[in-house]
């Protein structure tokens, strides 16, 4: 089998179907699709369910208590056939071509890994595409799972960390540096859905990097996928006591690992824009830097 997609699911009876159905439109036929009910609470199950039943081979369904995602997916995994492993979560969607375009790239080039562009969907209905692939630095792919391939014989026995809030950085970040071949494609294939407010947890990724050898690409995780990405798609959900706090523990996890913005190599070789919005993020003025992104956008 060429594909197992994996998907854990948890609360999400509102956009479950529509993940489903886009991943059993897809044109690459050779592939298994792994649901994962993470102990979900409302009709996620029976949705799961009627799938299996009406697409017996096509469709998995799995159980487990409430675990997490990074548990969910470890159980999906141990049971997967496919060549290559996807994962997705399950209020996004993928475009119809996505899998058979990240798989022929994977065999023509007998990569690893395969990455795409993403597009964020806002709950104000705004959306944001994502397909920058910067500085040809492998490390800057970390992050999210959702817009790649892996090739099963290269992660091995890795799994994804658990009971984590952001536990793809240490599964991506761990297959990162262990320095397979990536591939990018910069086509928009994945659409993820910005709903939820969930901290960035970087443990995960700092436990596979060594301080001092790995300490330039450790902090271009920390500018540009927490001092830019997270604080940015957190200060654009509806305010709230959660938000505030999340806001201030990422900032807080900056400040740590960063004492000295003017002082990282890394942060001195971004634009100055870049630089910019990291400096009003790092500050608490994540509003501001929202107000200035807005104006450059309608600018274009």
């Amino acid at each position: 089998m060429k594909l197992s997609v994996i998907v854990p699911v948890y609360k999400a009876e509102d956009y479950l179907n529509a993940c489903v159905d886009s991943l059993l439109n897809q044109s690459l036929r050779d592939m298994e699709i792994i649901l994962v009910n993470d102990g979900s609470p409302d009709r996620s199950g029976e949705i799961m369910a009627d799938y299996a039943a009406r697409y017996p081979g096509r469709v998995i369904a799995l159980s487990q208590p409430n675990g997490g995602q990074g548990r969910a997916r470890n159980l999906g995994m141990g049971v997967a056939q496919g060549e290559y492993l996807g994962f997705v979560d399950s209020d996004d969607v993928v475009t119809p071509r996505m899998y058979e375009t990240l798989c022929a790239l994977a065999d023509a080039a007998q990569a690893d890994i395969v990455d795409c562009g993403l597009e964020a969907l806002y709950r104000d209905g705004s959306t944001e595409a994502m397909t920058a692939w910067r500085d040809n630095r492998p490390i800057a792919a970390a992050g999210s799972a959702c817009n790649k391939i892996f090739r099963r014989s290269f992660v091995g026995e890795t799994r994804f960390p658990e009971g984590l809030k952001y536990e793809d950085f240490g599964f991506t970040a761990e297959l990162l540096l262990r320095g397979g071949k990536l591939i990018h494609s910069p086509e928009i294939l994945y659409r993820y859905r910005v709903g939820q407010v969930s901290t960035m947890h970087n443990e995960g990724v700092r436990e596979h990097m060594d301080p001092v050898r790995d300490r330039d690409d450790f902090e271009f995780l920390v500018l540009n996928h927490l001092l830019i990405g997270a604080i940015k798609r957190v200060q654009a959900m509806p305010r709230s006591r959660e938000r505030t706090e999340v806001l201030r523990l990422l900032r807080a996890y900056a400040h740590r690992e960063i004492p000295r913005l003017g002082a990282s190599a890394s942060f001195r070789a971004e634009s100055r824009s870049r630089r910019l919005i990291m400096r009003l993020h790092y500050r608490g003025l994540e509003d501001v830097a929202a107000l200035l992104l807005a104006w450059k956008k309608r600018l274009r």
